[in-house]
């Protein structure tokens, strides 16, 4: 018994938990999450809103849905968009996720 006696003495005589290190775990577990999935979400959202800042007549993108397509006209929501000769529709800037290089889609 006294081996008991011992431990449950010694844990008496540690006193309480310093208050930081009961949190340092928590803080740990959110600054990895910070780099390794907020911080980089942010970055490519800033990139995505560049992009669609950007775009211009003549560009040749593809949306969100998969569909290809030349802007053919850029306003200020919206974009028209030529996907085929006679045929134009319109989409919302955000919607757009890529755009192409020059040459991509064969005009006829």
């Amino acid at each position: 018994m006294s081996f008991f006696d011992n431990a449950i003495y010694a844990a008496s005589q540690q006193g309480a938990p310093d208050p930081f290190m009961s949190f340092l775990p928590i803080l740990v577990i959110f600054g990895v999450f910070y780099f390794l999935m907020i911080r980089p979400q942010m970055k490519q959202n800033k990139a995505h809103k560049q992009m669609v800042e950007a775009l211009s007549e003549g560009e040749e993108i593809i949306t969100n849905g998969g569909v290809l397509g030349k802007i053919s006209k850029v306003g200020e929501q919206f974009l028209t968009i030529k996907i085929s000769d006679g045929v134009e529709i319109k989409l919302q800037r955000h919607h757009v996720s890529k755009i192409l290089p020059k040459g991509t889609i064969k005009s006829s």
